[in-house]
């Protein structure tokens, strides 16, 4: 194999495909990158026997062939080279000489062989979507999938499809998060794609108007995003029943400003460590939410100013699941509704239903 390509297409191209490869596996070909040339274009694939990214980018295909490089090393090399263009040469022995300008690498290769097959996918449906209503989608709901194996369905994100929309939900067993979208259907399908997954494609996705392919087979999924293509694996199992997990009604509504809430949780939460744990205590009557807590370290006390419907009360929550909500929630103002002290907390826009987090509340001591 003999190519010449230019520098930041190679260094650009290695960068994303590097994401889907092992850091260490017993299988060395899983720590590299697959390049194969042939017709003026170079194939590069990086397989971790989960995620799978694949791109092709234009280069000088001196002589057709294919290897496998490892894939640290290979980026290391491509980004201190100084040069705009970049020579890649292997033999049949594996042996590859990566050259730019004056300076040369000899490395050992792989052989190809060595390299496992991607998944076939059978195109059984496909759903295309703009990239940023994609991108807000996953990065809304992504802090709430389990990182836990308890239960290895929720480790990924449900895709449900209806006719006229489509809604995205991740849960962990303390908080829950919904994402809705309006979007045209030609069938209902449903679907679980692994959060790391879903983490990957997400770097991918540009905040834009630009289109991503979703091609949904039985037991793969793959993602087609600006010449990328991610495979990957569904999870397989019953996901949690989330209409049946959302409470219908509420006591108690409040209005408050998002980054204000934000801001006073974060104050209070300074006596909060990994070492020093406690509910962070939340009054909310006459118009203010008053926040509290109470460490070994000591006390501290912040109010946010708020507008209050229905009946005042005390609860607690852990302050990460409550800022993750706040923060994911990417709007100036947030409702919360709550049925009662022990009862899941929704946090919801003011207007519309296009999001929507359940936070779990701490049984807390009544006792200021």
């Amino acid at each position: 194999m003999k190519i010449v390509c230019q520098k930041d297409l190679l260094v650009e191209a290695v960068s994303n495909v590097s994401r889907a490869v092992s850091a260490k596996s017993p299988l060395p070909a899983l720590e590299g990158i697959l390049i194969r040339a042939a017709e003026n274009q170079i194939t590069l694939v990086g397989y971790d026997l989960e995620i799978g990214i694949i791109t092709k980018i234009d280069a000088d295909v001196r002589e057709e062939g294919e290897i496998v490089l490892t894939a640290r090393l290979l980026l290391d090399i491509i980004r201190k080279i100084s040069s705009e263009t970049i020579s890649i040469q292997s033999d049949d022995k594996q042996m590859t000489i990566i050259k730019g300008g004056v300076s040369e690498f000899t490395i050992m290769g792989i052989p190809a062989s060595d390299f496992p097959e991607l998944p076939a996918v059978d195109e059984s449906s496909s759903l295309v979507l703009k990239q940023g209503v994609l991108k807000s989608m996953i990065d809304q709901t992504l802090f709430a999938i389990a990182t836990t194996d308890s239960k290895p369905v929720h480790t990924g994100s449900l895709f449900d499809v209806k006719k006229e929309n489509i809604t995205l939900v991740s849960v962990d067993g303390y908080r829950l998060a919904l994402r809705k979208e309006p979007f045209i259907a030609d069938q209902e399908i449903s679907f679980i794609v692994p959060g790391k997954t879903l983490a990957e494609v997400s770097k991918l996705l540009k905040e834009e108007e630009n289109e991503v392919c979703m091609v949904v087979s039985h037991k793969h999924i793959i993602f087609k995003i600006d010449g990328y293509h991610v495979v990957s694996r569904l999870l397989e199992g019953d996901f949690l029943d989330y209409k049946a997990a959302i409470p219908k009604t509420e006591k108690t509504t409040v209005e408050v400003s998002t980054r204000l809430l934000i801001e006073g949780i974060e104050r209070t939460s300074l006596l909060i460590s990994d070492r020093l744990r406690s509910p962070l205590k939340l009054n909310m009557a006459d118009e203010k939410i008053k926040i509290s807590c109470s460490t070994t370290m000591g006390k501290a006390y912040d109010e946010v100013e708020c507008k209050i419907s229905g009946d005042g009360i005390n609860m607690g929550f852990n302050n990460k699941y409550l800022l993750d909500a706040l923060k994911a929630s990417d709007c100036d103002m947030v409702k919360l509704q709550i049925n009662g002290p022990v009862s899941p907390m929704r946090v919801v826009p003011l207007e519309g239903e296009s999001f929507l987090f359940l936070v779990l509340p701490v049984r807390v001591k009544n006792d200021d």
